[in-house]
């Protein structure tokens, strides 16, 4: 008599086909319009039409791989398209910032006066 745990008496749920891969189209179609970001938007939209072809034609397998590399391809043009700038003005930021510092040390050694005393003269 095994006495371990409980059993559940439910029946268990029937498990029907597994559900349709997610072709990830209006993204790559936003990242193809909006964030093409070294034609990474355009290869997602290739990708993202052959799981939906797949799809249609009932090859889940192959949706399920082309449905995968679409959504690795939308998510780089999207991450590149916005760390990319986000990191080019961040340096754009620091960069005035470090010659805004320089030109202001800079001008006290430009307007420095020669006045000292007139005793390396005599």
């Amino acid at each position: 008599m095994d006495t371990s745990y409980p059993r559940d008496e439910r029946p268990s749920p029937k498990r029907g086909p597994p559900p349709a891969p997610r072709d990830h189209l209006l993204w790559a179609i936003f990242n193809t319009l909006y964030m093409n970001f070294c034609c990474l938007g355009f290869v997602a939209l290739a990708f993202a039409v052959k799981a939906r072809d797949r799809k249609v034609s009932g090859d889940v397998e192959a949706a399920r791989h082309f449905s995968s590399k679409a959504r690795c391809y939308n998510a780089l043009a999207t991450a590149g398209s916005v760390v990319l700038p986000l990191l080019l003005g961040a340096l754009i930021v620091t960069g005035v910032i470090h010659l805004s510092k320089l030109a202001h040390e800079s001008v006290g050694f430009f307007t420095y006066q020669f006045s000292g005393s007139d005793d390396e003269d005599q």
